[in-house]
This record gives structure tokens, sequence and C-alpha cells, in this order.
């Protein structure tokens, strides 16, 4: 049994980390910090040139259909350069909820044209801070108007589409929004890391387009699993970036006449994040293949992955503050981009709460 990655997801791996390298340094996220730097438009045009942003779709749809692996390794390489744009919202969540549950002649309107790069797509679930559940949405869907709150929603001041979470009756529903049409008012909204901007979404009888394949909220908890795995895969590449950071400066700083990764107690935080890091990439693997496979291991491995990967980055991140020293609390160091960026991964698609408990549930069905 092969439990690597193909021959062609490691060259897509390998020519992805090279190219967000030239084209998404760190400078890049710093810079979106304080506004949208110039060229993130160019850039994600040129992912989808690349065929990035419809790797995971069918080519019917506009796709390159290259499956889970493609998708995964994709959202690693972006997370690892720490990327300031909504890969996982636009392309991993909302763009799959629209493959998923659309009719044909939604998908038809929509999916070539997010695979092309030429429409942004969004999903909005949260109605504020806390976990998702069926008793936290209140937004309504009545006779194809949709009224309510939406926020955070990730990438909504871009977005040309939004994929929205309503009640419809005793069901719960998606539909199809347009953010600047009638009946929708939008503000941004402050977040931790500006890099991934969010939005608050009034909606006021606003029209909307019902997504027929979605009638209960174990399709909304199913698209949640299948967003999970590529966020782990976002969040161990930025816990391998945080490590690789810590380490380079380890073997940089002098302190007594020698590296400080010299002395054990670098040594023992940094071993630290190095298990925690194996350990995530073991438990995202196997999710990745669970996720091809789209099968009842699902639900337990895209939990346990998304549980261990923002565990990783988040310890990653910390320990590369720490082993910074002094300058690592500083806004002219590097470090805070990854702790940032760990933070708001954690929260994405509920936060560490919540992916616990579905661990534990998935475990239980299994006894």
């Amino acid at each position: 049994m092969n439990f690597d990655f193909s021959d062609d997801s490691r060259l897509l791996r390998d020519q992805a980390r090279r190219f967000l390298a030239d084209r998404s340094p760190p400078a890049l996220a710093r810079a979106a910090l304080t506004a949208p730097p110039p060229g993130l438009d160019a850039l994600w045009r040129e992912m989808a040139g690349l065929g990035w942003l419809g790797a995971g779709l069918p080519e019917a749809d506009g796709g390159a259909g290259l499956g889970a692996e493609a998708v995964c390794v994709l959202a690693e390489a972006l997370g690892h350069a720490l990327t300031p744009l909504p890969y996982l919202s636009g392309i991993c969540l909302a763009a799959e909820a629209i493959a998923r549950f659309a009719s044909p002649a939604q998908r038809a309107a929509w999916l070539p044209r997010i695979a092309a790069g030429e429409a942004r797509a969004a999903f909005a679930l949260a109605e504020g801070v806390g976990d998702p559940a069926p008793g936290a949405i209140a937004t309504e869907l009545r006779v194809g108007r949709l009224t309510g709150e939406k926020w955070p929603v990730a990438d909504g001041m871009a977005a040309e589409v939004v994929v929205v979470a309503a009640r419809a009756g005793g069901e719960i529903a998606l539909a199809l929004l347009d953010p600047a049409g009638p009946g929708v008012t939008r503000a941004p909204v402050e977040m931790l890391d500006p890099g991934l901007p969010h939005a608050r979404l009034v909606l006021d009888a606003a029209p909307a387009e019902r997504l027929p394949g979605a009638r209960d909220v174990s399709d909304i908890a199913a698209l949640l699993d299948r967003a999970a795995v590529p966020a782990a895969f976002a969040a161990l590449g930025g816990a391998e970036a945080a490590l690789e950071a810590a380490v380079a400066y380890a073997k940089e700083r002098q302190a007594f006449g020698r590296p400080i990764g010299s002395f054990q107690a670098i040594k023992h935080k940094l071993a630290d994040v190095y298990v925690a890091v194996e350990l995530a990439r073991s438990n995202a693997w196997y999710a990745c293949w669970a996720l091809d496979q789209d099968g009842a291991a699902l639900r337990l491995a895209a939990a346990t992955a998304k549980v261990s990967a923002d565990a990783a980055f988040f310890l990653a991140a910390k320990e590369n503050i720490q082993t910074h020293g002094g300058i690592g609390f500083t806004w002219d160091a590097d470090p805070h981009l990854y702790y940032r960026r760990a933070q708001m991964l954690s929260a994405a698609l509920g936060g560490p709460r919540y992916w616990r408990e579905r661990t534990v549930a998935a475990l239980e069905t299994m006894n």
C-alpha cells in the first residue's frame, strides 16, 4: 500500500511552493495587514490559469478534475506561503457547495466562472460568534427572499456570489445570493488577520435562488467535513513554515558565543513542534484519502485532521515567537504573521471545541 501522494500530486506541490515563493512572499502577507496589496487580483487570475481554482471541480463544470489530492496539496502550499487569498472559503467551501447541491443551470452559471477566476464565491454560515449549530441559524428563506444577518463571512466584501445557509420552513437550506443586489448591506468586519478579510451581510428580503440539493443540516455538516480536510492542510503548511522560520533563526542567532539552537531549551521546543507537525501530517494524509473515497471514514478523519493540524500550527506559531525572543513580539518581525493565521484557521469552520466534539461523536458511533 502506498501511504504517500502520487507522483503528479508531489510535482504539483513542489511547483506550487516554487510559484508562491516568488509571487506570494511573507512581504505580501505583511502588506495585507493594512490594506489589500496591489496584485492580489492578478495573482488570483494566475492561480486560475494554472488550474488551481478548478482543481477539484469536474471537467464538465470547467474544472481540471484532479481530485482531492490536488486540492489538499494546493491548500498546503498556500498555507505555507500565508497567501492572503480566499482559497479555502471560496473554492473548498462555496464552490464545493455549488458543485454538490446546485441545479445543472446553477452549476453552469457559476462553476466555470469560479474556476476561471472570473467570479469569487463566499459561504455565509455564521451569525455571530460561536460554533456552527442548527439552532444558531436564524436567517430565513421565504418565497425566494433572504432575511437575516450573516457575519463573519470570509471574502464577503469581494464576492460576486454568496452561498447562504438559512431556514426554509422546517428545513435548513442553502441559497445563492447576489451580495451587490437589492436588500443587501455589507460592511467589513475587523479580524485578527486582516489578510483574510471578512464581512457582515445584513439581508432584508434579498432575492436568492435555493440550491435544490441541500435540505437538511446534515448536508451542511457533510460540507464542513469536506472543507475541513484542505483547511487542515493549510494549517499544516503554516505550521511547517513557522517551524522552518524558527529553526533558521535558531541556527543564526548567537548567544554566549554559539547559536541558540545548540541549547537544550530551544532544541526541546523545536523537537516538540516537529512531533506535532508530523502527527498532524499523518492525520491530514489519512483525511485526504478519506475525502477522495467520500465514505463513512471521512467524518472522523476530517475532525481528527482539523484538530491536530490547528493544534500543531498554534504550537509552531507560538514557539516561533518564543524562539525569536524579544524581537519575535514586534510588528517588524514576521512571527506574528503565523500566529495571526494560526488563530484564524483554528476558528474557521467552527472552533477547536466544535471539532473535538465532532471527533468524540464520530468515535462513539464506531462503538
